[in-house]
């Protein structure tokens, strides 16, 4: 099936271009969405006529995209979940989760918005593409993690930790409390 696309879609074409796409796509997808026409010769005139002004349309949405992308630069949010000792999730963090928290850090998103490459299955440390607008997008960090104290130790060593990493932790901290203690004893 032939479509014209109305705005650049990624891995397919930029806007005006008519692409051959499989109907199933362009049905359930690129028509529903407002992404694309069929490539009748109707529509063909009529996307012609509205060329200009579709075109000043993504214009300004991109310069909105380009002045949010500042925002999400460098950010890190923290998801916190429950999971096993070997860091393994029980459930997932969706994009929805992931839209949530990063509105709740200042920028508001849309779920659609979120490009999980995998889903997030287990503790640690994940870059997540947010994509603004076809042509803007922005990485983010994911920290997942059980607690918040926990989030705080992977975001300083950049990467999972584990429960034996948890007690070793409390074991030093323990520790170096102690002899605090016995310095001012002393």
């Amino acid at each position: 099936m032939e479509v014209i696309l109305l705005e650049r879609v990624e891995k397919l074409g930029q806007m005006g271009q008519v692409v051959k796409v499989k109907p199933g796509f362009a049905r359930n997808y690129l028509l529903p969405q407002r992404k694309a026409l069929r490539a009748t010769k109707a529509n063909l005139e009529h996307f012609e006529k509205q060329r200009v002004h579709l075109e000043a349309q993504n214009l300004e949405r991109r310069k909105d995209a380009e002045a949010i992308a500042p925002k999400l630069e460098g950010l890190s949010i923290v998801i916190t979940r429950q999971a096993g000792e070997t860091g393994v999730l029980y459930g997932s963090v969706s994009s929805r989760d992931i839209a949530e928290a990063v509105t709740a850090a200042g920028v508001k998103i849309d779920r659609s918005q979120v490009a999980i490459g995998q889903p997030i299955k287990t503790l640690g440390l994940f870059p997540v593409r947010i994509v603004l607008h076809p042509e803007v997008s922005q990485n983010v960090t994911v920290n997942v993690a059980r607690s918040q104290e926990e989030a705080e130790l992977q975001a300083q060593r950049g990467a999972m930790v584990t429960a034996a990493d948890l007690i070793e932790e409390e074991e030093e901290t323990s520790e170096a409390t102690a002899t605090e203690g016995e310095a001012e004893e002393a």
